[in-house]
């Protein structure tokens, strides 16, 4: 894990390697998906889309051949604008045809091939790998390397410390801020060039940056706000919106939360006032194109050799000419006249929609995007006094360098000691050592740490605060004596039913774990039904199945306790992050003779999973073979004394 660099190409060559070694990961994660699953189950996934029908839409740049995929029940998909895809008759890897997407619709895909297509009725597309964000990743190394960065590359390189000072701030927007977010927020605003915001769990992070972000407003500063996810964007955007600020969203549509529609940068162009001259060229465009359709297109075969002057020429003089005859000639004339017209209409339209996004661009005082769309034409030539990064312990140092070149100052917020970002490649793990990190191990006195959590009860806090935050992660008075019977009425017969805020459920090594055939992951069926019977009880107490989360660490062991489960939400704890419920179930898996604990040994793993609870968490698990992690053990031991240890027989 580098902390320091020579120069910037030294840093450039370090993150381009593993950059491209996470790319044919990404790859190959994909040729192995396709391998082991149908095309149906890849589907489910948002991975490929079946049943197509093709049209050939045309050219660009006289190199790549255009072809619009759709069809009526278009499913939800991950497949976006500059990914790499397969496309195939029958099997992705058998007669697949590599190809970058051009454009997305509602309901089709139009694709870029370097050759021309067979012929074919029905056609599947596979998402290959998502090169558009690991393109933008080494576009930005490269400017990086150029010199072309507005932020610090001292500071970057590790060269430089970034100054620090104390601002007192008149008024605080959010008059619910405590006194740690009002300590984060004046620290963040006097430093000149760079400030990281720790937030634990449960601690307001996203709150506080807010805060800065209205503070940095009202200094007259320009602003891009971004994340690694959607979601986080997301977040940002309502906590903005809260304030009235003019805030545009970039991000394809389909990607966007559904309340927030109205602030995309999309939304904001067709509710411009210039937006009426789109509407009148669309109108010519469509008459044009529709009387086209009544004249011959000149395809090569129609052509045979001639250019479009010699069709004109030929089509005004009446003679014929290689065995087309005057009307074929006049035919395909009038085509090309009408093509003309349309290309002088579109690059109107494409000028007014340019002078349309700079005006809204800005007009707008804070730009929200995902790390990666900051790298979008959009903002292509577009500089800021001041970028905020959220979530910044879940991103790539690649991808936070993508925002962080178009900006003299960056705040950062995150939580290194919850989950970094998934890396494939093992030889790519550097990745998972974060631009956030490495600044906060290297420029400590620009950081600082909120200390205050609104989530849990004080017994689920006390653990994680002590083994991962020091003893200083504190509990707000109003959370502290959180429990079951605030929301329901208890039963005192079981701890399962009662207010003990942890109870550990050991299997006693008696449920061993299985894997799946051709499987890297691993389930429990016999500790599943233990999860099953314990949200029967709790259901029966009366809670909602929305206030309950069942998380575990292996892929498989999720997919079944769905199977046996189907109205409470569960997910890995990778898709828990960030989240909370009332109750919270962690079903550990792990269960064998050789008590081999496998990444459970990822401590930032049992961070995440115990820090979702508020009221409840119940662990299910082999107490034997935890043990031989150290902090299980310290764990076990600390529910033994501060809440209740039972066995699988006391759960019947």
């Amino acid at each position: 894990m580098r902390k320091f660099f020579e120069n910037e190409t030294d840093y450039r060559l370090y993150w381009e390697e593993l950059v491209e070694l996470e790319r044919n990961a990404e790859k190959n994660f994909h040729l192995e998906e396709i391998i082991k699953l149908t095309g149906k189950e890849r589907e489910k996934r948002g991975r490929a889309i079946l049943e197509l029908k093709a049209k050939y839409v045309g050219e660009i740049i006289g190199e790549f051949y255009l072809y619009r995929f759709f069809r009526e029940d278009f499913p939800e998909h991950q497949i976006n604008v500059g990914d790499i895809v397969l496309v195939s008759k029958k099997h992705p890897l058998k007669d697949g045809i590599e190809g970058t997407v051009f454009e997305k619709g509602k309901n089709f895909l139009t694709v870029a091939f370097s050759s021309l297509l067979p012929k074919g009725k029905k056609w599947r597309i596979d998402l290959f790998v998502n090169d558009i964000t690991f393109k933008r990743m080494l576009g930005s190394l490269e400017f990086f390397e150029k010199g072309y960065s507005f932020f610090n590359s001292e500071i970057v390189l590790g060269k430089k410390k970034p100054e620090v000072s104390e601002e007192d701030i008149e008024e605080f927007f959010n008059k619910n801020l405590n006194k740690y977010q009002r300590e984060a927020v004046k620290k963040a605003l006097a430093t000149k060039e760079l400030f990281l915001i720790h937030g634990p769990p449960g601690t307001g992070k996203t709150t506080t940056l807010i805060e800065v972000i209205l503070q940095s407003l009202k200094k007259g500063e320009k602003v891009l706000a971004t994340a690694d996810s959607n979601t986080a964007v997301d977040n940002i955007v309502e906590g903005l919106i809260r304030f009235n600020v003019n805030v545009v969203r970039i991000g394809h549509p389909a990607r966007l939360k559904k309340e927030l529609l109205d602030i995309s940068i999309d939304a904001k162009a067709i509710g411009h006032p210039k937006y009426s001259e789109i509407k009148k060229i669309d109108k010519k465009l469509n008459k044009l194109l529709s009387l086209q359709e009544h004249y011959l297109k000149p395809t090569p075969s129609r052509r045979r050799g001639l250019t479009d002057n010699q069709i004109f020429k030929y089509a005004k003089s009446g003679k014929s000419i290689r065995g087309q005859s005057v009307k074929n000639l006049k035919s395909m004339a009038e085509w090309l006249r009408l093509q003309r017209e349309i290309k002088k209409l579109r690059e109107q339209k494409r000028r007014i929609e340019e002078e349309i996004i700079e005006d809204i661009l800005i007009n707008a005082e804070v730009i929200c995007t995902t790390n990666s769309s900051a790298g979008s034409e959009f903002l292509m030539e577009k500089y800021f006094d001041t970028l905020f990064i959220d979530e910044a312990s879940q991103s790539t140092e690649p991808s936070c360098l993508i925002p962080l070149i178009k900006a003299k100052k960056v705040v950062m917020a995150g939580d290194h000691k919850q989950l970094p970002p998934t890396v494939l490649h093992p030889l790519a793990k550097g990745l998972m050592f974060t631009m956030f990190e490495r600044f906060i191990e290297i420029y400590p006195k620009n950081s600082y740490m909120l200390k205050l959590q609104y989530r849990m009860n004080e017994v689920i806090n006390r653990f994680p605060s002590d083994k991962f935050y020091n003893g200083e992660l504190i509990s707000a008075d109003e959370v502290k004596n959180r429990k079951l019977s605030d929301i329901v009425e208890i039963n005192q017969s079981s701890p399962i039913t009662d207010d003990t805020p942890i109870v550990f459920i050991d299997t006693l090594g008696e449920f061993k774990e299985e894997r799946k055939k051709a499987s890297q992951s691993i389930y429990n069926p016999k500790e599943a039904n233990v999860v099953k019977k314990i949200v029967e009880k709790l259901k029966n107490l009366g809670i909602n199945p929305d206030d309950i989360g069942i998380i575990t660490p292996y892929k498989d062991h999720e997919e079944y306790l769905k199977s046996l489960i189907p109205d409470i939400e569960i997910k890995t704890v990778d898709g828990f992050q960030g989240r909370e419920k009332e109750v919270i179930i962690i079903s550990l898996v792990r269960s064998n003779p050789a008590e081999n604990i496998g990444f459970l040994d990822d401590l930032r793993r049992l961070n995440v999973a115990l820090t979702r609870a508020k009221r409840k968490l119940i662990i299910v698990g082999d107490s034997k073979t935890l043990s031989t992690n150290s902090v299980y053990k310290e764990f076990i031991n600390y529910i033994k004394e501060k809440g209740r240890y039972i066995t699988i027989k006391e759960v019947n």
